[in-house]
């Protein structure tokens, strides 16, 4: 399938943002074009051991504040605080998936939001909160599907190089894998 009919497949399949979505917290999705098909943006977290999350790939996001008129504001905020992408210019929102509720933070729904870079993002990461990025190709992300072993146990997840995406980043991943075929 091309580019441009699954950009149409993914704007049909995803939610509507102004249907009420029930959620604490947001990630973005971002994708990009590229040769083999969409590339999508992932974070890895500093070690911090407040953050559940700590030292996770990860996609930019985060709580939803009080000042925050919807859970889209809240990832606009939230992506441009962490990487210095405006995902009001040059981006285009394609919906948002089913939120899930966190392993780690049962009480906390975190809603994914899908949106398409229209142009090639100057990131800029906050180094409080992140050490680094990297731009996935999807199709080959979701080639290198294994399970992890962690002290705690063992996990389904993506492998590539020393990056492992486990966890909500891994369910989320899943979750857009079965919204493409």
């Amino acid at each position: 399938m091309d580019y441009i009919h699954r950009v149409k497949r993914l704007s049909k399949v995803l939610k509507s943002t102004s249907v009420k979505q029930d959620a604490d917290a947001a990630v973005a999705l971002l994708l990009k074009n590229a040769n083999e098909g969409f590339r999508t943006l992932l974070v890895k977290r500093v070690e911090n051991p407040f953050d559940p999350w700590s030292g996770q790939m990860a996609f930019p996001g985060g709580k939803r504040s009080s000042e925050d008129k919807s859970l889209w504001h809240t990832i606009v905020r939230e992506t441009l605080e962490e990487t210095n992408i405006n995902l009001q210019d040059r981006c285009r929102l394609l919906g948002a998936m089913t939120a899930l509720t966190s392993t780690q933070k049962p009480e906390l729904k975190i809603l994914p939001f899908v949106v398409l870079l229209e142009h090639e993002p100057s990131i800029k990461l906050n180094k409080r909160e992140l050490e680094r990025f990297v731009w996935y190709s999807l199709e080959k992300l979701f080639l290198n599907a294994t399970t992890v072993k962690f002290d705690f146990g063992e996990f389904p997840a993506y492998v590539v190089g020393d990056n492992i995406v486990w966890g909500l980043t891994y369910r989320i991943l899943q979750n857009f894998k079965k919204l493409e075929t």
